[in-house]
């Protein structure tokens, strides 16, 4: 059994020292050296990483500093916020939960994409050399059901909404990570914790063939990064303890059941049923044991939380130095990650936890279930559009809840050509001027500020704060052209000022990653096969009309028949405080 403990509120320096009682209190068989050779090979291809993941990467203007600096983060697992401290700086290994990819993903989802973007630029600009994996969730209930109504292969679906993704984080200008696995290229490694985790008292086969983790048997289950009642916990119960809920709405996330010895235990892998899956999603794994030996798990599939240990062990060893994810992650997934990995790996699973809030509209968090939800390509129809929820998302404090309105993107739309006009008036006065004089009033705001960005990304990504400093840069540019503009002929702009605060803005620009063309995307989402989603029928508008009109006459009872009406054609409808309802695809 491996050394297991209660909730953590360490120093890095205690979490390594435990991996190195952890290592010995294993067995042999579970040794390291013998365990990690894939990682290791791995590793020694990648080598450490330069300033970002790609020259690719570079060419965006983001250039690692000479040295790291400290940078202050909220870790969930300390609930506190510490200087962030890599194993071996300026290395950072880090891992982020990516999408399940059966359909478009939404604004919300992509405030956590852009949490990971801001965060790697500022590791990046501080110098840190990041190396980044995120997955794909590409087989699980949802897929499934969705091949079987559209009568599509598992891998033309999830290939299609896989791309799509790719193109719009493209759009966004987020920076891609080194690798984004699939979960259905690493059955065998999943296989392999399964194995680990039965070698070490943790798992167990149930009668109908599924495999399950033993939570009673796991200590410190649930206190982690939440403080759950585990002793009031229900089978199917929902899970919201410190603002975290299950994001998929029960213990066990994806929609299935079957027998397990507690009714806390999740699900590792997912015994075949022939009444619902199907052949293109189930495998049949292998695994050889240290001794030569071969042991078959049973045909199936893996649970919804597997693929994450397994792929994170895979690409970046036993120990990670930084895991992010939405705040709706916090438990199940990542509770059921940290008992996973660290019940097969005997060693810590990861030193620091970043989750950012969700995306509210109407009050509420931006979801599919919920049918509030809005994609890129519909909330943001122009490349303005993209820019400025862009720069709306990496503006906001990454912890709180942001709310998706009109007003705010119509608000970070005219902060943007306000940004781009400056710089294209800097930019052309230094093209038709000679650059002379020295230290300045400008000069030495331009200093200042740049300080105070600095200060502000490495305070737990202040971007707020970081946003007030590029401001007032471009505040004090916008002066300086009005001065120039009353002035007599005589007087000169004070170019050297101008150069100072365009290098700033760039400098900036590093972490912001607003300064960009939107490519032209290769899906279009009015023609797939999901195009009655986004076509709102005549009769639907009609009903909707309506409603409004009911509501704006106080007419309530008229207003809710109206709703039903609406939900029995197929879709549903939502209100938004100040703006039009959002019509969605039930």
């Amino acid at each position: 059994m491996c050394l297991t403990r209660g909730p953590r509120r360490k120093s890095q320096q205690t979490m390594r020292a435990l991996f190195v009682i952890a290592s010995i209190s294993c067995t042999s068989a579970f040794a390291p050296s013998t365990r990690y050779s894939s990682y290791k090979r791995a590793k020694r291809k990648l080598g450490r990483p330069s300033a970002l993941n790609s020259a690719s990467d570079q060419s965006k203007g983001t250039v690692a500093a000479a040295a790291p600096r400290t940078l202050n983060l909220y870790n969930s697992l300390s609930r506190t916020k510490l200087p962030f401290e890599p194993a071996s700086p300026p290395y950072v290994s880090m891992y982020t939960c990516g999408p399940t990819v059966y359909d478009y993903a939404h604004v919300g989802n992509f405030r956590a994409f852009l949490t990971y973007d801001v965060l790697k630029r500022a590791l990046t600009y501080l110098g840190y050399n990041v190396d980044h994996i995120c997955n794909l969730t590409d087989v699980d209930d949802k897929i499934i059901k969705r091949c079987d109504r559209e009568n599509v292969s598992l891998m033309d679906l999830t290939t299609k909404y896989s791309q799509l993704f790719f193109d719009d984080l493209e759009a966004l200008n987020i920076i891609k990570a080194r690798e984004y696995p699939r979960a259905t290229d690493n059955i065998d490694e999943m296989a392999k914790l399964i194995i680990d985790l039965e070698r070490n008292g943790l798992s167990y086969q149930s009668e109908e063939g599924s495999w399950y983790f033993s939570v009673d048997k796991k200590d410190g289950y649930g206190t982690n990064l939440v403080q759950l009642d585990v002793g009031q916990m229900k089978k199917g119960a929902s899970a919201e303890t410190g603002g975290a809920g299950a994001q998929r709405g029960n213990l066990d996330a994806d929609e299935y059941d079957a027998d397990k010895e507690g009714v806390r235990d999740f699900c590792l892998w997912k015994a075949y049923k022939p009444e619902f899956d199907r052949d293109d999603a189930t495998w049949d794994p292998v695994v050889t044991l240290e001794d030569g030996a071969t042991k078959n798990i049973g045909k199936g599939r893996p649970g919804w939380h597997l693929e994450c240990s397994a792929m994170a062990r895979r690409y970046l060893g036993p120990t990670i130095d930084l895991h992010a994810g939405g705040v709706d992650l916090k438990f199940p997934h990542h509770e059921n990650e940290i008992a996973q990995s660290e019940g097969a790996n005997c060693a810590p699973f990861c030193n620091c936890w970043v989750h950012n809030g969700f995306v509210n509209i109407g009050n509420e968090k931006m979801s599919k279930s919920k049918g509030n939800f809005l994609t890129l390509r519909t909330a943001c129809p122009s490349a303005d559009d993209v820019r400025a929820y862009r720069y709306l998302v990496v503006s906001s404090q990454y912890r709180n809840p942001l709310s998706f309105t009109d007003d705010a993107l119509s608000a970070a739309k005219g902060a943007l050509k306000r940004l781009d006009r400056v710089k294209s008036n800097i930019v052309e006065a230094l093209d038709a001027n000679e650059v002379t004089g020295g230290e300045s009033e400008m000069t030495t705001l331009v200093g200042s500020q740049l300080a105070n960005f600095e200060a502000a990304i490495a305070d737990d990504l202040s971007m707020p704060r970081a946003s007030a400093s590029l401001f007032s840069i471009v505040k004090a540019a916008e002066k300086e052209f009005k001065r120039f503009a009353k002035s007599d002929d005589d007087c000169a702009l004070d170019l050297g000022g101008l150069r100072c605060a365009l290098d700033a803005i760039n400098k900036m620009d590093q972490v912001f990653g607003i300064f960009y063309d939107v490519p032209a995307v290769n899906g279009d989402e009015a023609s797939s096969s999901e195009e009655d989603d986004l076509s709102v029928p005549g009769d639907v508008l009609d009903l909707v009309m309506q409603r409004t009109a009911a509501k704006e006459a106080k007419d309530w009872e008229l207003a809710d028949s109206l709703r039903t009406k609406i939900r029995e054609l197929g879709f549903a409808v939502k209100d938004v405080k100040g703006g039009d309802p959002v019509i969605s695809k039930v």
